[in-house]
């Protein structure tokens, strides 16, 4: 049986306001960051596959059942 890890986390773009190369109301992988999360940020995966920092507020995270978080990361794996 496949499981998800529980690192996974996603946040939904609710604002792109100063960061055009976000889209706003895509579903983004979060990496867990207690740093990034100290400055008020997330460090969010792009489409490129690469990490950056944006500001928290410009994110939702939201909590997804196991299904869909396996089936988000299988659609990562297999576009890498």
């Amino acid at each position: 049986m496949n499981t998800v890890e529980l690192k996974n986390q996603f946040a939904i773009c609710v604002s792109n306001q100063k960061y055009e190369d976000l889209e706003v109301w895509k579903v983004y992988r979060v990496l867990l960051d207690d740093k990034a999360s100290e400055l008020g940020c997330l460090r969010v995966i792009d489409e490129s596959g690469e990490d950056y920092l944006y500001p928290a507020s410009r994110f939702v995270v939201v909590e997804l059942p196991e299904e869909v978080q396996a089936r988000l990361m299988a659609v990562v794996e297999n576009s890498g």
